[in-house]
């Protein structure tokens, strides 16, 4: 009779654990939206004092591709011992943060 409760009671708690709605789900939808004001330009418009500090800082690299935006920053493409990386620099060839990004 014992066998019998506890199996009764072993169904019943399984089968109870199925009926509990969960209440953690929530139906926000976050998007994000990356902006990217940046146009490309020549690789000969660029400022001398932002070619100069690549090649002071990253002597074996050569610039691929450069970028400006509207406050005179530039994103620069830079081939780094064969992996291409995305430096930032402003007009006087100091190095920016990404954070540092002004977007108009």
């Amino acid at each position: 009779m014992k066998k019998l409760v506890l199996t009764v009671a072993i169904l019943v708690g399984s089968i109870s654990v199925f009926a509990i709605s969960n209440s953690n789900l929530t139906d926000q939808v976050i998007n994000v939206i990356e902006v990217d004001e940046f146009k490309e330009i020549a690789l000969e418009d660029l400022p001398e004092a932002v070619v100069l500090a690549v090649s002071k800082d990253f002597a074996s690299s050569t610039i691929s591709q450069a970028f400006v935006n509207s406050s005179s920053q530039y994103k620069l493409l830079v081939d780094i011992n064969g992996e291409v990386k995305t430096i930032y620099a402003d007009a006087d060839g100091n190095w920016l943060e990404e954070s540092d990004i002004v977007v108009e």
